[in-house]
């Protein structure tokens, strides 16, 4: 598969993007964790403040470990953030505070794309551990509808991944506008904020991209097959 020139035509440009939406929230996040927010406030004080503004004093928050671990767990209502934006005063850490506390806002409005979100991953795990097994045991077996409901499985992972893009971009947009509408963030500070949510934005379209890559390759080598398999009966 990976000597297929086609595998890397579809999946290189997901790669690629992936590298460089890395590259670039590592950048923008190291630089802007050395600017400190007006008021000295970490970005789990950040996070508390705009729960407790939106009546969502109920949402607990948690430190935990790794680097750019943060998210928010709708089944037990708990913010996670880790270390260096839990303990941090800077403006990368407000940034990540109060896009992850957009989750949180998200869950609380039940906002459509979020629940669903929620509600297929399961599904999407499922089908994900199913799809190479019902792909490679369609070819052996020369089962061509098993082949095709190994193909129609490794979609889901795109889908999942088209339903994230605006479940992260909200959050992002709600981020922006609660840190100033709070004036947890400067005007002059916003800058910081866009340049580190954008920057994790470009790793969700890299996914995205990626998925679809991965599924067209299996589409386009299932078809290629079938037109072999024609042009060898005629």
């Amino acid at each position: 598969m990976f000597e297929d020139p086609l595998f890397w035509l579809f999946v290189g440009p997901g790669l690629l993007l992936g590298l460089y939406a890395q590259a670039r929230i590592k950048a923008n996040v190291a630089r802007y964790s050395q600017v400190p927010t007006p008021s000295g406030v970490t970005g789990a004080q950040v996070a508390r403040a705009l729960l407790d503004a939106q009546g969502l004093a109920d949402v607990k928050i948690e430190s935990t470990e790794g680097v750019l671990s943060d998210h928010y767990d709708p089944r037990d209502k708990v913010l996670r953030l880790s270390q260096k934006v839990y303990y941090t005063p800077s403006v990368a850490a407000a940034g990540i505070a109060a896009h992850e506390t957009g989750h949180a806002l998200q869950d609380a409005e039940d906002y459509f794309p979020m629940e669903a979100r929620t509600y297929i991953v399961p599904i999407v795990q499922l089908a994900s551990q199913i799809a190479p097994w019902a792909f490679v045991a369609g070819l052996m077996l020369q089962w061509n509808t098993l082949t095709w409901i190994g193909v129609v499985l490794f979609g889901a992972s795109f889908f999942f991944a088209l339903l994230t893009l605006p479940v992260e971009f909200n959050a992002s947009a709600r981020a922006k506008e609660l840190l100033i509408r709070k004036r947890l963030i400067g005007p002059d500070q916003i800058e910081g904020v866009d340049k580190v949510l954008d920057a994790a934005a470009w790793t969700y379209v890299a996914a995205a991209v990626s998925a679809v890559g991965v599924w067209l390759f299996y589409i386009f080598m299932l078809l290629g097959r079938g037109r072999s398999a024609s042009a060898a009966r005629g």
